[in-house]
C-alpha cells in the first residue's frame, strides 16, 4: 500500500511540474544582461561605405536595438510594426543589427561561397530586403560573423534590446514585437528612462 502512495505521490507531482512548464512563455529568457552596459563594439554601417557605428554613439538617448536579418521569417511579421513606429517619429532612434546574413541562412551552402563574395552579397541581401519592405533603421550595422550577437546573447531572430541613455541594457524582448508589446512593455519603459 506504501508503495501505491510513493507511485501515485510522484505522479501527481510530475503532472504539476508538466503544467506549470506548459503555462512558461519559451520567448521570456532572462537575460543576464539587463541592467548591463551594452556590449561594446564597432560595425560597418549599411548603405554607408567607411562609417561604423559602436552604443557608445548613441549616448545620450534611448534607443533600441533590433537584431535582423532577410531570412528570418518572424523578422517579416514584426517589421511592418517596427516601420510603423518609426513613421511616429517618437524620437526613439532604432538601430538595426542585421545577423549572420548569409551564415544564418540555411538555404545557403556558405562553402559554395567564396570569401571575397560574402560582405557583398551580405550587404546586398540587406539592403535590398529594406528597400522592399522598408527602413524603420536609424541605421543597420552589419554582423556578418554573429560575433556581435554573441556578445548580447542572441539565440534567435528576431530580438531587441531597450537601451538607456547612459548605454545600459533595460530590457531584451526574444521574437516578434507585437503592437500589444510595444504599446504595454517597450513604449512605457521608453517613456520612463526619458522622464
Amino acid at each position: 500500500m506504501n508503495r501505491y502512495f510513493w507511485v501515485l505521490g510522484a505522479f501527481i507531482a510530475l503532472v504539476v511540474l508538466l503544467a506549470v512548464g506548459l503555462n512558461l512563455n519559451p520567448r521570456d529568457v532572462p537575460s543576464p544582461l539587463v541592467g548591463k552596459p551594452a556590449p561594446a563594439f564597432r560595425l560597418a554601417v549599411l548603405g554607408q561605405e567607411g562609417q561604423t557605428m559602436g552604443p557608445e554613439d548613441l549616448k545620450g538617448k534611448v534607443w533600441l536595438f533590433n537584431v535582423w536579418a532577410s531570412w528570418c521569417v518572424s523578422c517579416r511579421q514584426e517589421h511592418p510594426v517596427l516601420v510603423d513606429f518609426a513613421r511616429r517619429g517618437n524620437g526613439t532612434p532604432i538601430v538595426g543589427l542585421n545577423y549572420k546574413e548569409l551564415r544564418g541562412d540555411g538555404a545557403i551552402d556558405m562553402r559554395r561561397v567564396p570569401a571575397e563574395q560574402e560582405v557583398p552579397l551580405a550587404l546586398e541581401r540587406a539592403s535590398g530586403w529594406l528597400k522592399t519592405h522598408g527602413d524603420p533603421y536609424l541605421l543597420t550595422v552589419m554582423d556578418i560573423d554573429g560575433r556581435v550577437g554573441i556578445d548580447y546573447g542572441v539565440y534567435g531572430v528576431p530580438e531587441t534590446y531597450v537601451i538607456d541613455k547612459t548605454g545600459v541594457i533595460r530590457m531584451k524582448h526574444t521574437g516578434p514585437i507585437s503592437p500589444q508589446i510595444l504599446n504595454e512593455k517597450i513604449l512605457p519603459l521608453v517613456a520612463e528612462l526619458n522622464k
